[in-house]
């Protein structure tokens, strides 16, 4: 019919010369002699669409939409690429809403959802377009006899010749299942209709040139709660995400662990009408049991959450579902060497494909390789159709087995110039190594957890992971026999070479990594002091003091060099002398050892700036340590040698030298990232400071400390407000000195440890004196001296028995006038 939708009108030639891409910012062209209805309107009329009113509200994504209208002045075929259920067709919608009136023949929908067969494509596409019945106008009678015949009624030549003229939108949704048919049908009408533009959504691209992909990605927290909000009260009038701190943790946990799909937040959403939102956080670990009440009327694969995922399964051939279901072992993600480990030699291709499909994620990591990962609802989807496959042992022992080597080949580079790459990968497959430990555990087998364990004991260390440590530690010696039972058997020399293989773990080796597992648990002892108070215990700590001799090569090394704790805490402090000297003599005599010498220098310097009875010079072994450290290029040891000089100059009394030194330290610490570390200088420098007369500043780096007190520097926090109660006593601001020794019994979680526990007595004691109450001071100097006579207090903090002795000679001269002060 003339006139329909715009189009053809007579007088008009059929083949339209070629022109550019509409652009959306750009005014419509009016055809010359103009006379249809639509016309006569102005400026306010609409152009044509079968676009439908959207029925619910549409959150967000005003960013994406700005980008697809840029997009579409630029380019012909533009492709939405998502996820099933990350909101590519209401996206698509909205967008092509917004540059409909920049369209003379308006913006046309074609459904491809429920198109079964490829072949039926273009008649798909016609029957949107209304144009089965296309007629010519224009052309003489035998003209049109001659199209016709030509045609053969084919659907692709009346699409061509429906929109050659026009100046539309085509928007072709859910391309995915038909997408060779969809891009030929593309590539043929965007070559022969040049003012047609195409949007596209599909899980993979199309492949036709010109393409461009623009990624739909799932919505970010703030916009995926405020979806969560408006269909929650929908549903459930009243509903509000921030009623209380509960429902207001738990709608965020919904949305992080629906990875912020739109059709999983919504079909969340509607179980609000039966379940609060912690409930259904709860439940999430079964998803797909769980997300099954969506809208009646959409198409039955969206109606579910697992229908929704079933869709993309269905499409792939048998070499990308066996990939994708082994995925399913990382955690975090991996890179492509890990993914072919685990999936084998078609991981490469396969990876590809579902990148393409949108059922993998892949983006650049820190270190400038590409990632590939799993939304959490993909990878629940490929977990279960892994059990089915009956493979998922399989994987989980290649994945088990890959990153045992990369933390073994990783550990050695944390002692040198590579040391800062060594964390940071660490740190990036940390949740692929605990999953590693988890599959060891699970499988019970030891010596792959003694390999994982002995690999991340120097990285545990630098990140001040302790409780973690301990954790794995005790899962990994429940695997087999402690080698530290009795009767006691002494270790032989095991020298531990850096080879490319793990050494077979057989014999003296064996029961080496065994102890070195149960020293690693030891060297957390911090955290867990009650548990070495038991008499069971203390016969463990004599048995590993027995068992190595001094000197012994592994003692020079970690973990066995852990074994002085034993030593240290049943305040054997003539022995633990013995060990110290006969390590730097090992250390220097041995090949291969500087590393190790550096680190022994420094732990003797430590020992040497807190105990005045033993002969040595602090600041010697400390700059040796230095210099071996700053020549071999580890960052971490000189930020550790730098810390131990900086003890031995504030012991000295030079505390401007020391401050210096903790400010330098914190600065290679920082370059690491290592935040424990940063914390507990800063609250050195900050006592440093107070000592060298510099006050203010010391005060406020304490309180500063003390703010920003996060869990990870519980250690740093309570010496500042040691440090701190200090100061505010001597300054006469008693009351604060005292709240701050009351939140430090409060807040820190080894306050009961005797050396802290004699610290924070002694203090109260100090407090006491000075504030005229010698009775109180004098019982809980008492308190004190008693703290200060347990061996790891002597062993720890010896000068603190005499700092109690004087508070409790301040208190006595308050109680009788001095006479037995």
């Amino acid at each position: 019919r003339p006139g329909e939708h715009g189009g053809e009108r007579p007088g008009e030639a059929f083949v339209a010369p070629a022109g550019p891409a509409v652009s959306p910012s750009a005014a419509p062209e009016a055809p010359a002699g103009a006379g249809s209805p639509a016309d006569a309107a102005g400026p306010a009329a609409q152009p044509p669409s079968n676009l439908r009113a959207r029925l619910t509200s549409f959150v967000g994504r005003e960013t994406d939409i700005e980008a697809i209208r840029a997009d579409l002045g630029t380019a012909r075929l533009v492709t939405l690429l998502g996820p099933g259920g990350a909101g590519k067709t209401r996206l698509s919608q909205e967008a092509a809403e917004t540059v409909r009136s920049a369209l003379r023949d308006g913006v046309w929908l074609a459904e491809l959802a429920p198109v079964d067969d490829p072949d039926a494509v273009p008649e798909a596409v016609l029957t949107a377009v209304g144009a089965r019945e296309t007629v010519l106008y224009g052309a003489g009678a035998e003209e049109m006899r001659v199209a016709v015949a030509d045609r053969h009624d084919d659907p692709v030549a009346r699409l061509v010749e429906h929109c050659a003229r026009r100046r539309m939108l085509l928007l072709l949704d859910n391309c995915e299942h038909v997408v060779d048919a969809a891009a030929h049908l593309v590539e043929e009408l965007l070559a022969r209709c040049p003012h047609l533009t195409v949007l596209a959504t599909s899980r993979e691209p199309l492949g036709v040139p010109g393409e461009v992909l623009r990624p739909v990605e799932p919505l970010p927290e703030p916009v995926a709660l405020r979806l969560l909000a408006e269909r929650g009260a929908a549903v459930r009038p009243g509903f509000r995400i921030d009623a209380d701190d509960e429902t207001a943790a738990a709608c965020a946990e919904i949305c992080r662990r629906l990875d912020g799909l739109p059709l999983a937040i919504e079909l969340a959403a509607a179980r609000l009408r039966m379940l609060t939102p912690r409930q259904i956080a709860g439940r999430l670990d079964d998803r797909f049991r769980l997300l099954t009440s969506g809208s009646r009327t959409v198409l039955p694969r969206q109606q579910t959450l697992r229908a929704v995922v079933d869709w993309s399964w269905d499409l792939l051939d048998e070499e990308e579902r066996d990939v994708l279901s082994r995925l399913s072992v990382f955690a975090g993600g991996c890179d492509l060497a890990a993914a072919e480990a685990v999936c084998g030699p078609a991981a490469f291709t396969a990876l590809g494909s579902l990148v393409d499909k949108s059922l993998v994620v892949a983006a650049p990591a820190p270190d400038g390789e590409m990632r590939y990962r799993l939304l959490e609802t993909v990878a629940e989807y490929a977990t279960e159709r892994l059990e089915e496959r009956d493979s998922r042992r399989q994987a989980e022992r290649a994945h088990l087995t890959h990153y045992r080597e990369l933390a073994r080949t990783t550990d050695p580079l944390l002692r040198g110039p590579g040391q800062r790459a060594a964390i940071a990968r660490l740190e990036l497959e940390y949740e692929n190594l605990r999953t590693a430990l988890r599959h060891a555990v699970a499988e019970r087998d030891e010596q792959e957890g003694l390999c994982l364990i002995l690999s991340l004991v120097l990285y545990w260390q630098m990140r001040d992971l302790r409780i973690e440590a301990r954790g794995w530690c005790r899962e990994v010696m429940a695997l087999g026999p402690d080698p530290f039972a009795e009767p006691v058997r002494r270790a032989a020399p095991v020298w531990q070479p850096c080879t490319d293989t793990p050494p077979p773990m057989t014999g003296e080796v064996l029961a080496e990594a065994r102890r070195g597992v149960h020293l690693a648990h030891l060297a957390c002892m911090d955290t867990e002091l009650e548990a070495w108070e038991t008499p069971e215990a203390k016969r463990k700590l004599r048995v590993i003091a027995e068992v190595y001799e001094p000197g012994m090569p592994q003692t020079c090394r970690s973990p066995g060099m852990l074994w002085f704790f034993a030593v240290i805490m049943l305040g054997d402090m003539g022995r633990l002398r013995a060990i110290v000297d006969a390590s730097v003599r090992t250390c220097r005599s041995a090949p291969g050892f500087e590393w190790e010498l550096g680190n022994t220098l420094k732990m003797r310097a430590n020992l040497l700036a807190n105990r005045v009875d033993w002969a040595g010079d602090a600041a010697r072994d400390a700059d040796e340590a230095l210099e071996i450290h700053r020549r071999i290029g580890d960052d971490w040891g000189v930020a550790e040698a730098l810390s131990a000089r900086g003890e031995a100059h504030e012991r000295s009394g030079r505390h401007l030298r020391a401050a210096a030194d903790y400010e330098k330290a914190m600065e290679y610490a920082e370059r690491l990232g290592a935040r424990a570390q940063v914390a507990v200088l800063n609250a050195r420098l900050g006592s440093a400071l107070l000592e060298a007369g510099e006050s203010e500043r010391g005060e406020r780096i304490l309180r500063e400390v003390i703010a920003r007190n996060d869990g990870v520097t519980s250690e740093a926090m309570a010496a500042a407000r040691l440090f701190l109660a200090g100061w505010l006593g001597i300054t006469e601001r008693v009351p604060e000195a005292r709240e701050q020794l009351r939140l430090l019994r409060e807040e820190f979680h080894i306050s009961h440890f005797v050396v802290f526990d004699g610290f924070i007595l002694g203090g109260e004691a100090w407090l006491d004196a000075v504030d005229g109450r010698p009775e109180d001071a004098l019982d809980k100097s008492r308190q004190a001296l008693r703290r200060a006579q347990d061996p790891l207090a002597q062993a720890i903090a010896p000068h603190m028995h005499s700092a109690y002795l004087t508070i409790g000679a301040m208190a006595v001269a308050g109680v009788d006038g001095g006479r037995r002060a």
